[in-house]
């Protein structure tokens, strides 16, 4: 099984001023397996195809993971930041599958 190693993006909603709230991002460490390593090409509105893997990464969940796993955003793979599309929590991992790439949108 191959291994990873990189940062996970968590956004947290911060009170920027009185009433408005934006994303913060916090990147954190951990290291996991790659159970699966896919990519596929899907047509998109724009001239070129868009790049989407369908990766999944087991990681070994620390008790800031554990409690706020729903607010995971992206991971870093091979140098770019990929979006996190699910989370399945499997006590004591958590099972992120990837999509497409992470604009910060």
């Amino acid at each position: 099984m191959a291994k990873w190693h990189g940062n996970i993006g968590y956004a947290e909603q911060v009170d920027t001023t009185r009433g408005v709230f934006e994303e913060q991002i916090t990147k954190r460490e951990y290291r996991g397996d790659i159970l699966k390593n896919t990519r596929r090409w899907q047509s998109g509105e724009g001239l070129n195809d868009n790049l989407n893997v369908n990766n999944k990464v087991s990681i070994l969940a620390d008790p800031y993971a554990n409690q706020h796993f729903h607010n995971m955003r992206f991971i870093e793979w091979y140098g770019a930041d990929w979006k996190i599309t699910n989370v399945e929590v499997q006590r004591p991992r958590l099972i992120l599958t990837i999509g497409g790439v992470y604009n910060g949108d």
